[in-house]
């Protein structure tokens, strides 16, 4: 018995150095960039997941981190958490290390997936998840006119439609015209697990998201399934949905009128697990940024892990992607959720980064400060 056992573990061991060499040969094809990581929230005992945060750059300068903290079960995704903050007051480089309470668990089941956003009128909004049951999880808003210090009633962005609403953290957008635009997947039948495929729907408001209408269902690929969508606007005025999906890639669909109706959803030119993709505009060049897991899908070893961790530019409103390279390529990390905020000279980055090994998947939220200038470099 003690010489199988010994067998085995040498196959165990040789088949994960393999599939290790795999990975590692696949990610040097990208260059690697050196991740700054200036906060890590690991999970503790009364702690199991830190997960789906946002930014906001406040007035006096400090920048506010939003997310989700769990406080008993296994860190699923309908166990208890509320929302809790962390402060930077020197752009990112340094963080406080104890937790603010920013709002009280106040669903069935948790409040998370936060999106944060600046509004052209000033005010700050703050979207999140009130999870009641599988069968009952929408979007909600809150809006701060004294710089996150307090927050107003809770406003229903969903109230047309019941249903399991997945909208992703870091999501929602303000449009040039002013609107405010979000885009979720409703998930039918759903017992504990997000399996399965999303019905793609987009919701807009032009008052400041006191009130909200849906766009026309977005109709994808019958052999796809769709799940958390996100949305970007382009140059044109045409807004780009983004969609998460199995077949090794990316979906895409657009609108022409503001998020009203869309075209059909076809694949992207992300390849990608079934994992969620971000895109964001560039402030400072206006150019589009991405954040991803770049695998092709060729090599079944490795096709559905969420890693390595990938940013690129596109210069043409998603067209194609340069100056792409990996920011995290441990084999045994897993990568997603991720949130995106800029200054002038850097990205702040939040991103789920547990361990396969120690199934710390979404317990473990990074921060990673990343110089504009180094990025854009070959």
């Amino acid at each position: 018995m003690m010489k199988i056992k010994c067998v085995f573990c040498f196959f165990l061991a040789v088949v994960g150095l393999q599939i290790s060499h795999v990975f590692q040969a696949a990610a040097q094809l990208v260059p690697v960039m050196k991740n700054n990581v200036v906060l890590e929230i690991k999970p503790g005992v009364g702690n199991p997941r830190n997960s789906e945060g946002s930014f906001i750059t406040l007035k006096n300068g400090s920048i506010l981190f939003i997310y989700s903290k769990y406080t008993s079960g296994t860190g699923d995704d309908h166990d208890p958490a509320f929302l809790a903050s962390r402060f930077s007051s020197d752009g990112g480089h340094s963080w406080t290390n104890k937790d603010k309470v920013v709002l009280s668990n106040e669903g069935g089941l948790n409040v998370m997936s936060v999106s944060l956003l600046r509004l052209k009128n000033g005010e700050i909004a703050m979207f999140y998840l009130k999870k009641n049951t599988t069968k009952d999880c929408i979007p909600y808003l809150r809006i701060s006119k004294d710089e996150a210090k307090t927050w107003s009633e809770p406003i229903a962005c969903i109230t047309d439609q019941t249903g399991y609403f997945v909208l992703n953290n870091d999501r929602v957008i303000q449009l040039n015209s002013g609107r405010l635009l979000f885009a979720v997947a409703l998930h039918k039948n759903l017992n504990t697990y997000m399996g399965g495929s999303g019905n793609l729907f987009s919701y807009y408001s032009d008052d400041n998201g006191r009130t909200w209408k849906a766009g026309k269902e977005v109709k994808g690929p019958e052999d796809r399934l769709t799940q958390e969508p996100g949305v970007v606007e382009l140059k044109n005025g045409d807004i780009m949905m983004f969609i998460r999906a199995t077949g090794g890639a990316q979906l895409v669909s657009y609108s022409k009128d503001k998020g009203e109706t869309w075209t059909d959803a076809v694949p992207y030119n992300l390849k990608s697990p079934l994992s969620p993709a971000s895109i964001e505009r560039i402030p400072a060049t206006g150019d589009l940024f991405a954040i991803w897991n770049n695998i092709d899908g060729t090599d079944p070893k490795v096709k559905d892990l969420r890693t390595p961790l990938t940013i690129a530019i596109s210069k043409d409103d998603g067209k194609s992607w340069i100056h792409v390279k990996n920011i995290e390529t441990d084999p045994d990390g897993w990568y997603c959720y991720m949130a995106i905020h800029f200054d002038q000279n850097n990205v702040l980055l939040s991103y789920c980064a547990g361990s396969q090994k120690q199934k710390t998947h979404l317990s473990v939220t990074d921060i990673a400060l990343l110089d504009l200038k180094i990025i854009y470099k070959n």
